[in-house]
């Protein structure tokens, strides 16, 4: 089968990129001929929050990837239409996650299934956005009917779909794979020494690119806990700031929490992931709002125990009490989970439940679901 892969890559970095890289992996790997084709400019300038959109790293060099789309640049968009819709591929899987893409991605999918042959697929990330701009709805409604069925990571999107009026089509819900690129986990010793950071201490890790609906506000309020407090545990922020800093600087002098964090809010290079998950006892997912987090799937790439919250699709993944902590979205109940985990000794036993639970999620499941969907294969 030829597949198209349309949405961001290498050049750019993050998550999605890391995902759409690994996705074509597991399409060739199943015998497809696969390629992807990605953005030259993903989001102007002025809408961009973090320092660069671009990797720094080394480029994957097994894999066929076309920089082309510009999200701004109508001309762009008609010309991989064009192109895909001569090129006649048998499925191309659009990767959708912003409102911001919808004309793009949608224009790209009408030409491209003009063919009569072509079946467009997406992976709906979101279809209701964590944070709502003028224009969501319109340009939502408009890349999702040019598709030919859907896969969802949560089920909440999957009712989302539904409540949009998309519930014809056809969906599934497979939960997000494994993130297993980032290669081994590494001894807990190893990978403080490579870090820097001392071994008396016992750490929580806070991961990703930072964002109100995250809620790291609520986990420091919860480090503030007096029986937080003492307990021999620092936070370890591992992420880009991704809009303003100052809330959290009031929250960190409020509680004097200084001395208790460990920052790393620069963009975490993928040679490094393993030394942060490898280096914490807890990942902690205090999110506000959330449909699902690829987070989840790199602490069970490294068998690291979870908090999560119950909003969403989160609770989904996260077998409370098998491989960690499913919990309100209030400072006090974060803390009397870092307080059961920390005073009773949790993690060897939750460590295990993740280990168990992990072989669930698999990119092979996530071939076929989109084969499935799109009726192809």
């Amino acid at each position: 089968m030829n597949v198209v892969i349309i949405g961001p890559a290498y050049p750019l970095r993050g998550g999605l990129a890391t995902y759409n890289e690994r996705l074509a992996r597991a399409f060739r790997a199943a015998g497809d001929e696969v390629r992807i084709v990605t953005f030259s400019l993903q989001y102007p300038g002025f809408l961009f929050p973090g320092q660069t959109q671009f990797s720094t790293e080394a480029g994957p060099a097994d894999l066929d990837i076309e920089v082309s789309i510009n999200s701004v640049n109508p001309l762009t968009w008609v010309g991989v239409g064009r192109r895909l819709r001569r090129a006649r591929p048998d499925l191309v899987v659009f990767r959708f996650w912003l409102p911001l893409m919808g004309p793009a991605l949608g224009t790209i999918a009408r030409l491209a299934r003009g063919n009569g042959h072509t079946r467009i697929v997406a992976i709906t990330d979101n279809v209701i956005p964590h944070e709502k701009r003028p224009g969501d709805g319109p340009f939502t409604r408009y890349f999702l009917s040019a598709c030919d069925g859907f896969v969802t990571m949560s089920r909440a999107v999957l009712a989302d779909l539904q409540r949009l009026g998309f519930g014809s089509k056809p969906a599934l819900y497979r939960p997000h794979p494994l993130y297993d690129n980032f290669g081994p986990a590494k001894p807990k010793a190893e990978a403080l020494a490579a870090l820097g950071l001392a071994p008396q201490f016992r750490y929580v890790l806070f991961f990703g690119f930072i964002r109100a609906y995250k809620g790291l506000d609520i986990l420091l309020e919860a480090l503030a806990d007096a029986r937080v407090a003492a307990l021999p545990v620092k936070l370890l922020i591992a992420g880009e700031f991704y809009e303003d800093a100052a809330p959290y600087e009031v929250l960190i002098k409020k509680y004097d929490l200084e001395s208790r964090l460990v920052r790393a809010t620069d963009f975490i290079p993928n040679e490094k992931v393993a030394d942060y998950f490898s280096a914490a006892d807890l990942v902690v997912q205090p999110y506000k709002n959330a449909t699902q987090s690829g987070v989840s799937q790199v602490a069970y790439h490294f068998g690291r125990p979870m908090l999560v919250t119950d909003v969403g699709g989160l609770a989904e993944l996260i077998p409370a009490g098998v491989v960690g902590y499913v919990v309100p979205p209030t400072p006090l109940a974060i803390a009397d989970a870092l307080v059961d985990f920390y005073e009773n000794d949790r993690e060897e036993v939750l460590a295990a439940g993740v280990r168990q639970e992990a072989k669930k999620f698999s990119w092979e499941v996530m071939v076929a679901a989109l084969k499935k969907v799109a009726r192809v294969g």
